[in-house]
């Protein structure tokens, strides 16, 4: 797929037009127009038998059992060895697996599939790669010399929060990296960037430029922009005079997404910004993705409010779609990050006096919630701060829908105190933690961001547990990578990877069962899919992950180190250890 060079005026103000307008690209697709069905997958009549292993259905007992086979892209027994076999009949292959354990293929329940696409080649100056943030500045003023006199240098993954150094980049550090080329980096949690002077100019953003409403310019004491853009509308504003793509194969991009996905034992993504980058021509690349017969995970998604015209225009419809790719859920962002100091706060960030920033109002995210729960979508709220999950759950409490059918979701709902872990309760409201939060933000939130009291609050999955609240685990891919058993392991273990001494409020530490389930039934349930996937049961699609050891038979801290030996879609295998 060729996405052809669009005038970024051509989607109107940058405060509300997709990543599309940012980075100059269009939806028009070269050749043919891209089939809307994807293309049937081919299929196999023979049934294969896994026998050796321990095979974990996540059914309601966390039974263990012997084999499983699969026919036809199907999950035709469950069981005994020979109980399987007998079903299988005397033409079945078998593949013993001795040792090994079978899982449900893991359902990512929060990724963004298409950014992940676009902003995977630009440069890593995270922490993980550059501890301090002279380190990171370094590897992009080498960016810079190695760079063309017009050619912009773009980076990602910047999160001060874990980098020693200063708590935000300027236009004063990045200057001193380039005084000709413009220079944009993406912070971890992408909802805000850091630009030069040089960028600024091109957009011609001025101290008499206003700010964007929810979305300011970070400023100098004089009144001019300091480079810091909060928000994704002031990073749009900038970034949509960045020069086209051109010929960038978005849909192959995409497909090397999956493969990692693959590689990490997924088999299911829900994607939570659906509109994010392309509007509605997002969808004419899952479409794309699909046909290629290349597409090796399941596609659910979200689409993002952001695009509401557009998107009511175009006429999705709750559920539209197949077993392959379909739509579930309507996406509304109301704050920001809280390592980014932008979540919603009830009380003021630590060491300041400001409480983040609100991107809905309450009566408008209330109204939104009500008119999208009506037409029968699943509302799926991003709220970070408590303050921004007490707007959330006033919200629901007007949709009229009923508890527990919709599904409503509340994504990465980061700060939960008692009362609001009894409201979720009441409302019939599902949430996903974004559970990297307290692998490794946990110490920087505790001393830097909240203190240690609001940090006791993080990603509460024990209280929900507790509460009979089903809820999930995500990466958030870009911010985190996709890594399920990692995931697993941080929801176990609760240890500070900058403190591995420490474990965060213990109280939250949930059983392994709990955190398999979360990235595989409840997964799946949160994402309107437990009818054909999520557990291995006769009917069920053949969606499985084959691990070199137990999760539940290892320290928790050496669960993200587990060997992803094989992953099935539909029966066939899609990605073998070494392969």
């Amino acid at each position: 797929m060729t996405v052809r060079t669009v005038p970024a005026t051509e989607y109107g103000c940058g405060c509300g037009g997709p990543l599309a307008a940012a980075l100059a690209v269009g939806t028009a697709v070269d050749g043919p127009s891209v089939p809307r069905r994807p293309a049937p997958r081919s299929s196999r009549t023979t049934t294969t038998v896994l026998t050796g292993a321990t095979v974990l259905p996540v059914d309601a007992a966390f039974s263990e059992q012997e084999a499983v086979a699969v026919r036809d892209g199907l999950i035709v027994a469950v069981g005994g060895e020979d109980e399987v076999l007998a079903v299988a009949g005397p033409d079945a292959r078998r593949a013993d697996r001795p040792g090994a354990v079978i899982l449900p293929g893991f359902v990512e329940p929060h990724a963004h599939l298409l950014p992940s696409a676009l902003f995977g080649p630009w440069a890593d100056v995270g922490p993980f790669r550059f501890p301090t943030v002279d380190g990171a500045l370094a590897h992009l003023s080498e960016l810079a010399a190695a760079a063309g006199p017009d050619e912009w240098v773009l980076a990602r993954q910047f999160d001060p929060s874990l980098q020693a150094g200063p708590d935000e980049l300027t236009t004063e550090q990045l200057d001193r990296v380039s005084s000709t080329q413009p220079v944009l980096v993406l912070n971890a949690s992408l909802h805000f960037a850091y630009v030069n002077q040089v960028a600024l100019d091109r957009a011609g953003i001025t101290a008499d430029t206003p700010d964007i409403p929810g979305s300011p310019y970070g400023r100098h004491p004089d009144g001019r922009p300091d480079g810091v853009l909060r928000g994704q509308p002031a990073m749009i504003s900038v970034l949509a005079h960045r020069p086209g793509m051109g010929d960038l194969d978005l849909v192959g991009a995409a497909l090397d997404v999956v493969a990692r996905a693959n590689s990490v034992g997924v088999t299911t993504i829900c994607d939570q910004g659906t509109g994010g980058v392309l509007g509605t021509g997002d969808l004419d690349v899952y479409a794309a993705m699909a046909a290629s017969g290349r597409l090796t995970t399941r596609l659910r998604y979200s689409l993002i409010d952001l695009r509401a015209e557009d998107w009511d225009t175009h006429g999705v419809a709750p559920g539209d779609g197949d077993a392959l790719v379909r739509a579930t859920g309507w996406k509304i962002i109301s704050d920001g990050s809280n390592q980014g100091r932008t979540g919603r706060l009830r009380e003021p960030y630590l060491g300041r006096d400001d409480c983040g920033i609100r991107y809905v109002e309450p009566d408008d995210l209330a109204e939104k919630a009500r008119r999208r729960a009506g037409e029968g979508w699943q509302v799926v709220v991003h709220a970070n701060g408590d303050a921004a999950i007490d707007t959330v759950l006033e919200a629901m409490t007007t949709t009229g829908a009923a508890p527990g059918p919709g599904r409503h979701r509340i994504e990465h709902c980061s700060l939960l105190h008692d009362d609001q872990v009894q409201a979720v309760a009441a409302l019939g409201l599902s949430p996903s933690f974004l559970i990297g939060h307290v692998g490794w933000w946990g110490r920087a939130f505790r001393d830097q961001i909240l203190g240690p009291e609001r940090t006791e609050l993080l990603d509460r999955a024990g209280a929900c547990e507790r509460a009979g609240i089903p809820w999930t685990i995500h990466s958030d891919e870009l911010v985190t990578p996709m890594d399920p058993l990692r995931c697993i392991g941080q929801a176990v273990s609760r240890r500070l990877a900058a403190d591995p001494g420490t474990v965060l409020a213990p109280q939250e530490c949930v059983p392994v069962e709990a955190a398999i389930r979360a990235m595989t039934s409840v997964a799946a349930w949160q994402c309107h899919s437990d009818h054909e996937v999520g557990t291995l049961e006769p009917g069920k699609r053949a969606d499985l992950v084959v691990l070199a050891d137990d999760p539940r038979r290892v320290d928790p801290e050496a669960i993200a180190d587990i060997e992803v030996l094989e992953t099935w879609f539909d029966g066939e295998p899609v990605h073998r250890a070494g392969g």
